[in-house]
């Protein structure tokens, strides 16, 4: 039985898809200049991303410095901010080259097949970290998966993907940015033309960063419309992600028989009360708290150097030990951290109990909280219990 309208279809398909292929907006050239930004700030997101996951997650043969100080909140504030810069960014690079999609026959070989087959990683991949990302730093969760353990992995997939796409297309992008482009004059009559095209999509995401990146950068504050967080507002001028309300730390915090231990393999066990803290709380430090949502803040910190402690407790400043930081929180992912050898010796690791000339708040972590050089927020330590040395 024959079909006689269905080539008619197909070939008015392919004409559209003809038609469309000739304007600017979608040509070869204009979704090369797209692929190479959207490469770069996919590349610039992976490593930023990959420092934060080696943040939480450690690993023996790669210690994380405490210096330069301020690294994760400019390593943070970049992953994040790129992240949103991103986001128009892949819409355009996804509207120049949707014509492709109708491509008929859809592959032409074995190689045409696999090169189609890898966009499926690609976009699906890029689609969900750019979302679960936006909704991460929203704090907005319509999912049941851990977020950090899946956008870790969807990075490997996607950039892996990606990697791919660019050996499959270097020749082709090549070509296309060799050949000279076709003049403005060529769009259609009331169209977009190329320039006006990539020139909009720069100011979409010149928008989109410069009403982000305030809660990073402290010039751009007062054009903060996206942010998640305006980092000047909490107490004593520091935001809170988690109160002790929700840690459900109030009454352990404020008992009078709270006691700090610094135990483990110590040569003698300590025990301090929260009024020796304060009497031993002598060297200053001025640290920001870089969250992983991007934003961050820079304060003054008084408090005690976990390496004076260590010493007291009769470590010896060369071991190679880790110190594992434990809150009075019950439970929680995140009711624990550990200090590497190298942080732990820092002078601006501190036990601190006092914050912008204030004594801490219950919500910033009294009677004491973790605050040390270049680290994730979510690893300073709040409402601190015990210092458990390790030794390697």
């Amino acid at each position: 039985m024959t079909l006689p309208r269905v080539p008619e279809r197909l070939r008015a398909v392919g004409t559209a898809r003809d038609e469309a292929l000739r304007r600017p907006v979608h040509d070869a050239r204009t979704a090369a200049i797209l692929g190479i930004a959207l490469g770069a700030c996919f590349l610039i997101c992976f490593l930023t991303g990959l420092y934060s996951h080696l943040q939480q997650h450690p690993v023996d043969w790669l210690p994380i410095p405490p210096r330069p100080a301020s690294l994760y909140r400019v390593t943070q504030g970049l992953h994040v901010a790129t992240g949103f810069a991103t986001v128009p960014l892949l819409l355009a690079k996804l509207w120049s080259v949707y014509p492709r999609l109708f491509h008929w026959p859809p592959v032409t070989s074995a190689a045409h097949a696999a090169e189609r087959l890898m966009l499926v990683p690609l976009v699906c991949g890029a689609v969900f970290q750019l979302f679960s990302g936006v909704a991460n730093v929203s704090r907005w969760y319509p999912w049941t998966f851990f977020f950090p353990a899946a956008h870790y992995w969807v990075a490997w997939i996607t950039i892996g993907a990606l990697v791919a796409h660019i050996g499959a297309k270097a020749a082709v992008a090549r070509a296309a940015l060799a050949r000279p482009g076709h003049p403005v004059a060529a769009a259609a009559p009331g169209a977009l033309g190329r320039r006006g095209f990539l020139g909009a999509v720069a100011v979409a995401m010149g928008v989109v960063t410069v009403t982000t990146a305030g809660q990073t950068l402290p010039a751009l504050r007062p054009l903060t419309l996206f942010a998640q967080r305006r980092p000047d507002i909490g107490p004593q001028g520091v935001p809170v992600n988690r109160s002790a309300v929700q840690a459900g730390v109030v009454d352990a915090a404020a008992d009078p028989a709270y006691r700090l231990r610094v135990t483990g393999a110590v040569a003698r066990p300590v025990e301090l009360t929260a009024g020796d803290l304060d009497r031993l709380a002598r060297r200053e430090a001025e640290l920001p708290i870089a969250c992983v949502e991007g934003w961050s803040v820079s304060a003054r910190w008084r408090g005690v150097p976990v390496a004076e402690l260590l010493a007291a407790a009769g470590v010896d400043p060369h071991d190679d030990v880790t110190v594992r930081v434990e809150s009075l929180q019950a439970g929680g992912r995140y009711r624990t951290s550990e200090l590497n050898h190298l942080q732990a010796r820092d002078s601006d690791t501190l036990l601190a109990v006092a914050l912008n000339g204030e004594r801490l708040d219950l919500d910033h972590g009294y009677p004491c909280r973790l605050i040390g050089p270049n680290r994730a927020g979510v690893l300073q330590t709040k409402w601190v219990r015990d210092l458990v040395v390790i030794r390697a």
